[in-house]
């Protein structure tokens, strides 16, 4: 048996889909026939969109949980071990069973190259996705929550046929893979929708509300739009929000205006699967999203948010504007080198006092030097690594300023790493 620090060695060395250039469905279709379709043991609710994914998919997952249902959560990235990715009734799998599901997969991909029916080893992602199959049905889940990785229509997950589908909302991000305008990357996402099968669909823009009706009608999927079921009496705080649903009140413990939506989202799609009230209300107030807006420290507040692309940068503006009130206001804040930084630093770095600039550590990260290059901001300065960064913080910042740890999920990993016991 392969331990699991070099199963994840392993996977690592395999690359993603976009290194290895490799889009489409019959590597993990053919090793998913192989293992015996463990892809069909369960129920499935797949979920595409651009932003709020694993915040839907957590609430859902939860209230199945809370239905009585053994439920599997599928999610990616991680932010600091790969074993977050595979969750049962809201615990990661070990690293002991992470691994037996490494060797049980690369055995038979070894055995299939041997026999010439795969030409390439499944990649990262096709790998821990069929990982994630065999781990459910061994553990007997009954539901399985599934979050696409990257777009849809060629996403590994996309082998499945669920009960029900659900978009997010739709907006810009891996362009140069998705397409450059939001009906292109809307085309991409609506892929997960299958002949029959119902799709819940979140607020979305115009133009790709439209591609998904168009695509929901030629396969003939019922669609249920999420927005035709408002929220009343919402009342935001610093950590969440209230409000009231279809006649019941609903606690939602995720903060940010957006999570609204993304609760009624949630909520909508749990109505269309039958979860009765009390398990969705006791789901939603249980559900944590580690690295969204998660307070991790109270004096001073540090406050980490994976924002990497437009629209969760505009969130987390919204956010800094509604709470952080007379608060100076500091931003540890990394990215990679395929980001727009020009148009996430326009929308955000005005809000904050300080700036420091720093670095992932992630081949792919952009280095702090360079980025400064591009940044037009009074109190900008970098720091080697996150490490540094936040030594600054700790030395200069009062008791009562409110830090965010930004720009990247690889930053945010990091900082859950050294700051979340």
């Amino acid at each position: 048996m392969t331990g699991y620090p070099d199963s994840v060695r392993y996977l690592y060395a395999l690359g993603n889909e976009i290194k290895a250039g490799k889009f489409d469905l019959r590597s993990i279709a053919a090793v998913l026939e192989r293992l015996g379709h463990p892809e069909r043991a369960a129920r499935i609710v797949h979920v595409a969109g651009t932003n709020g994914k694993g915040s839907t998919c957590t609430m859902m997952a939860s209230a199945l949980q809370r239905a009585g249902y053994r439920t599997g959560l599928y999610t990616s990235p991680h932010l600091v071990s790969p074993t977050e990715r595979i969750r049962i009734d809201g615990v990661a799998v070990s690293e002991e069973e992470f691994a037996a599901a490494f060797d049980v997969v690369h055995r038979v991909a070894e055995e299939m190259l041997a026999s010439g029916e795969l030409e390439l080893h499944p990649t990262y992602f096709e790998t821990v996705t069929a990982m994630a199959f065999v781990i459910f049905r061994e553990r007997g889940v009954q539901w399985t929550v599934l979050e696409v990785g990257l777009g849809g229509r060629l996403d590994a997950t996309n082998v499945v046929t669920p009960e029900l589908a659900v978009i997010t909302p739709i907006d810009y991000d891996h362009e140069a893979w998705l397409g450059h305008t939001i009906a292109a990357i809307a085309g991409e996402k609506a892929g997960i929708i299958k002949a029959g099968v119902p799709v819940v669909l979140a607020r979305q823009r115009p133009e790709a509300e439209q591609v998904i009706r168009e695509r929901a009608q030629a396969v003939g999927a019922p669609l249920v739009r999420a927005d035709d079921y408002p929220p009343s009496h919402v009342r935001l705080h610093e950590r969440g929000s209230t409000f009231e649903w279809d006649g019941f009140a609903v606690e939602c413990p995720l903060a940010g205006a957006h999570q609204v939506d993304n609760t009624v989202t949630a909520l909508t799609a749990l109505r269309q699967l039958g979860i009765p009230q009390e398990a969705v209300q006791e789901g939603i107030r249980a559900a944590r999203w580690p690295g969204r807006l998660e307070y991790v420290s109270e004096t001073p507040a540090i406050v980490l948010d994976g924002a990497h692309n437009p629209a969760g940068v505009r969130a987390l503006a919204a956010y800094i504007r509604e709470w952080a009130g007379t608060r100076k206001v500091w931003l540890i804040y990394a990215t990679m080198r395929d980001k727009s930084v020009g148009e996430i630093a326009d929308v955000l770095f005005p809000l904050v006092h300080e700036l420091i600039l720093t670095a992932a550590d992630n081949p792919r990260a952009l280095h702090p030097e360079t980025l400064l290059q591009h940044v037009d901001h009074p109190k900008a300065r970098t720091a080697p690594n996150l490490a540094e960064a936040l030594e600054m913080v700790r030395r200069e910042a009062a008791s009562q300023d409110l830090i965010f740890i930004s720009g990247s999920l690889y930053l945010v990993g990091e900082a859950r790493a050294l700051l979340v016991k």
